[in-house]
């Protein structure tokens, strides 16, 4: 049965209600992904000025990092504490498998701040881990605060082991998780150390995910389905007379 029903030029105007219920529900639907996808690409945009602002000269910590926005630049001065580092499992470089770097940096006033010293490839072997040996000395470090690496639901998560054994191997720790096993608390950022500073791996820093381009053409993707299937809703609608 039709909703309305009209003559256009040889043809006749009759579109049945489920094909019009159908395609409104799915002309919503894509419109709505497309929003979605347009508000991820500002979002992505905002972070990856950010990112880009990261690269400013680097200025002095505060007391505070908490205070302090995401991949500002600073400078640290501490001491580092590689006796009680982590590797961060599940990380590649170029599509080879490795682990990155997290080492504890002791900061004045009794602070501790996670470093992410870079990337190293994987041994063959979980049970041979990579040699990251690292003395105690004292640092003057320059690299952009951002937030612990976050995993998709098929790499999983594991905490640091609780055992006395160090480096613990981990992946895609919390910050608590990391502050439980230092037994001691951390700063709520952690610092992807500069390509120019010492004592560090492979560190070429991205830009968080997607690029926003990508995100605003799958958005223009989206609305062009919703076009598409509004035309072709149109079209077969339009049956023509019989004479």
């Amino acid at each position: 049965m039709a909703i309305v029903s009209f003559p256009i030029g040889a043809r006749r105007f009759a579109p049945s209600w489920w094909a019009t219920l159908l395609s409104i529900a799915l002309c919503v639907l894509f419109v709505r992904l497309g929003e979605w996808q347009w508000h991820k690409g500002v979002y992505r945009q905002a972070e990856w000025d950010a990112f880009a602002r990261g690269a400013d000269a680097a200025v002095p910590a505060t007391d505070d990092l908490a205070q302090l926005p995401r991949f500002k630049h600073l400078r640290v001065e501490g001491r580092w504490d590689g006796a009680h580092q982590f590797l961060l499992d599940n990380r590649s470089h170029q599509g080879l498998p490795g682990y990155e770097v997290l080492t504890p940096l002791q900061l004045p006033g009794d602070r501790v701040l996670l470093v992410d010293r870079g990337w190293v490839p994987f041994t063959g072997s979980r049970a041979r881990l990579p040699d990251i040996t690292l003395g105690a000395a004292a640092v003057s470090l320059t690299g952009r605060l951002d937030n612990l690496p976050a995993g998709g639901l098929a790499l999983g998560h594991a905490p640091p082991p609780g055992d006395a054994h160090w480096p613990k191997l981990t992946s895609f720790p919390t910050l608590a998780e990391l502050a439980s096993a230092l037994k001691h608390p951390v700063q709520p950022w952690m610092l992807l150390l500069d390509a120019s500073s010492g004592a560090g791996y492979v560190r070429q820093w991205q830009p968080p995910g997607l690029s926003p381009l990508r995100h605003f053409a799958y958005a223009i993707q989206w609305w062009g389905f919703a076009v598409t299937l509004a035309i072709i809703w149109g079209i077969m609608s339009a049956r023509r007379q019989r004479p």
